[in-house]
């Protein structure tokens, strides 16, 4: 998946916005999680109880958006 390529160049801009998502989130279960989708997406899924495709929705459109400020930031 492209997004897991994205996650590990764009992790701590990431980090804060999936706080502000999912406030349930510390930031030690997140330095366990960095660069490691599917411990992302199991610890937000068993602190939120929301299912994993809303999750990984979430998550995509995140390191998306990161990605795309970069292009926009490169090419301007």
């Amino acid at each position: 998946m492209a997004t897991k390529m994205k996650m590990k160049g764009h992790w701590q801009e990431a980090k804060g916005e999936m706080k502000e998502t999912w406030g349930e989130l510390t930031d030690d279960e997140l330095d366990q999680a960095e660069g490691n989708w599917d411990q992302l997406v199991g610890t937000i899924r068993q602190k939120t109880g929301q299912k994993v495709e809303d999750i990984e929705q979430k998550l995509d459109s995140i390191f998306d958006s990161m990605s795309e400020t970069e292009s926009t930031e490169t090419s301007g």
